[in-house]
């Protein structure tokens, strides 16, 4: 977080140092008065709050922070000095689940037997993040089958937030992206699918 600390303490040094400019400009306001009068009459200016920040992995499984005020960047240059190993992750799709396995025809609500599954999948998976990516077969309609595959990604990535892991984004391609014919019945039961992607060191 080297990176990082840098740029909090860029933020906090900026802070610092607008209340003393404006601590100079309240002794200035007041001439006539000894420095230590000053100090006992005009109170000096409060700073509260807090910063927020946090870290995002990108499609690429690189590694960002982000902070209050627009502030963005890799993490440590794209390597870890300490360690020597890249901050941009590696990246694999580790589950393809058919959504028949997940959830009942035309609902994003996990059956009993799904949410167990994915429960396995998140608890054993031990990879640093991931994304959640549904499709459909090109039954129905372009729309429909978006929000479908959207409702059933989230819902695949709720279980994996609910079970701590680090879930970065979750998209719906309908039926956009096929890896199979959808003339036939088998391939469209290829094209319902929820695929699951690790990004690890």
């Amino acid at each position: 977080m080297e990176r990082f600390s840098r740029a909090v303490k860029v933020v906090l040094g900026g802070a610092a140092l607008a209340v003393g400019l404006l601590s100079a400009g309240v002794s200035a306001a007041h001439p006539s008065k000894t420095p230590h009068e000053a100090h006992q009459s005009v109170p000096g200016p409060e700073v509260a709050g807090k910063i927020e920040w946090g870290v995002w992995v990108d499609d690429d499984g690189c590694m960002h922070w982000w902070a209050d005020g627009g502030l963005e960047g890799y993490m440590l240059d794209r390597v870890n000095p300490k360690t020597g190993k890249p901050v941009c992750l590696k990246r694999n799709t580790c589950l393809v689940e058919n959504t028949d396995q997940l959830f009942a025809t035309d609902s994003h609500k996990l059956t009993a037997a799904g949410l167990r599954r994915l429960e396995d999948f998140f608890r054993s998976a031990g990879a640093f993040g991931y994304a959640v990516y549904g499709h459909t077969d090109s039954r129905a309609s372009d729309e429909y089958n978006m929000r479908l595959s959207q409702r059933r990604a989230k819902a695949v990535a709720d279980v994996g937030r609910a079970m701590g892991a680090m879930v970065e984004r979750e998209i719906g391609f309908g039926e956009r992206e096929p890896v199979a014919s959808n003339a036939t019945a088998a391939g469209m039961q290829k094209n319902r699918r929820v695929e699951v992607v690790c990004y690890r060191w």
